[in-house]
């Protein structure tokens, strides 16, 4: 038995890449039970590293239940309309066209079942673009993320796909709050932009570009709080290692002074004296945190209160005490192979599914969810045989082994 604050619910995901599988992740780590239909070639992720599945689907598909169907045939769609009718919430990220060729948009649904939630994350919400396909990078690059991300002078994207899980999150919010609603038509049928995700993510820089032009008379462009405060940011150590600092404040300041063993310089004392004189301070900085070693600077930044951390590459994060205290990763096998993920810290409301369960194979609960809606065992056998529904092979290698060196090509 399932526990969790939203145990007993069932959500159906129609999920590809990492919105929509992202937030029906986080419904299920609340406790729902998630089944994710999938075509017969499964969902993008399933393919991204050498043939098989990706971190993204690893990390977000945990303990869900994957129904393999072919939505284009009669079986297929038979069995989808089984399913919306027990079901509570549909969470789809499909692009607009597809949902109404495979028949999933909130009016097929709603007409199953009438008290169905139902939330589609798109491209774009409302609006001239509402038709369009967007992704992850789009939604940076037209909300003012991408612009001051150049680490080579081209704008780029961010590397993780934020907007993507932000979207997921907001679907998340949306859903509970639904549950929580008068059930109306226009509060249980929800569409989350992609863009307008964005523009909400970027409210912070978008006001403060406004706040910063007006005062000036000008046009003004301040990216971040990196770029604005001298001091703020990476430096390496003296054996290698990179620190990041935080160096809000004038008490920031003398506390790094201190430190690092600087005279106080009355003339670097204020905010904006530290930014009239940039170069100085950069190099100061630069210069005091390479006279150390890591162990040596960070005790000594430790002493005086300063906020800094280590800047770590992706195998070390979760080898840290902080990372391993308490329950904030969990273990899990997949496919022979031996996995660490986070979890939602979120505690006693998560369900008891978060910490154990691997992502499914491609149609592994196809039978077992077939059996649950009514089908017979002759008539879920025809319906696999013809290709409408697909059980797993667990015996299918699913990713493509690397070639040693000096192998013939």
């Amino acid at each position: 038995m399932k526990t969790g604050v939203l145990a007993g619910k069932t959500v159906v995901e129609l999920g590809s890449m990492i919105a929509a599988p992202y937030g029906a992740h986080l419904l299920n780590q609340l406790g729902a039970d998630v089944i994710k239909i999938e075509p017969p070639a499964g969902e993008t992720t399933r393919k991204l590293v050498r043939g098989g599945p990706s971190g993204s689907y690893l990390a977000f598909n945990r303990g869900k239940r994957s129904l393999c169907l072919d939505m284009t045939s009669e079986d297929g769609k038979d069995a989808f309309r089984k399913l919306i009718a027990s079901a509570d919430i549909v969470l789809q990220n499909l692009s607009p066209s597809a949902a109404r060729k495979l028949g999933v948009t909130f009016k097929d649904c709603n007409a199953i079942n009438p008290d169905i939630i139902f939330c589609h994350i798109k491209g774009y919400g409302a609006g001239p673009l509402e038709e369009q396909v967007a992704s992850n990078p789009i939604a940076e690059a037209a909300t003012g993320v991408m612009y001051y991300n150049r680490p080579d002078g081209r704008p780029a994207r961010l590397g993780p796909s934020y907007h993507d899980q932000f979207a997921g999150c907001y679907a998340v919010m949306a859903i509970l709050a639904a549950l929580q609603s008068d059930r109306s038509e226009e509060r249980r049928n929800i569409e989350i932009g992609l863009y307008e995700t964005g523009l909400h993510i970027a409210a912070r820089d978008l006001l403060g570009v406004q706040l910063k032009s007006q005062l000036l008379g000008r046009p003004e462009q301040e990216p971040s709080a990196e770029f604005s405060i001298p001091g703020y940011g990476a430096y390496e150590t003296q054996d290698g290692r990179w620190i990041y600092l935080v160096m809000l404040t004038d008490d920031h300041w003398r506390k790094f002074e201190t430190a690092a063993g600087l005279s106080p310089d009355p003339e670097l004392a204020t905010l904006r004296q530290r930014r009239a004189r940039r170069p100085d301070v950069e190099r100061i900085v630069s210069q005091a945190v390479a006279g150390f070693g890591f162990d040596a600077i960070t005790e000594r930044l430790d002493a005086a209160g300063v906020g800094y951390t280590e800047v770590l590459p992706l195998d070390r994060v979760l080898d840290t005490p902080q990372a391993q205290a308490g329950e904030k990763v969990s273990g899990f096998d997949f496919a022979g192979y031996e996995f660490q993920t986070p979890e939602l810290p979120l505690g006693p409301l998560l369900g008891d599914v978060a910490g154990s369960l691997p992502p499914p194979l491609l149609g592994e609960h196809s039978t077992q969810i077939m059996q649950e809606l009514g089908f017979s065992d002759d008539r879920i056998a025809e319906i696999i045989n013809q290709g409408a529904a697909v059980q797993s092979d667990p015996e299918v290698a699913l990713w493509a082994k690397p070639r040693k060196a000096g192998a013939a090509s």
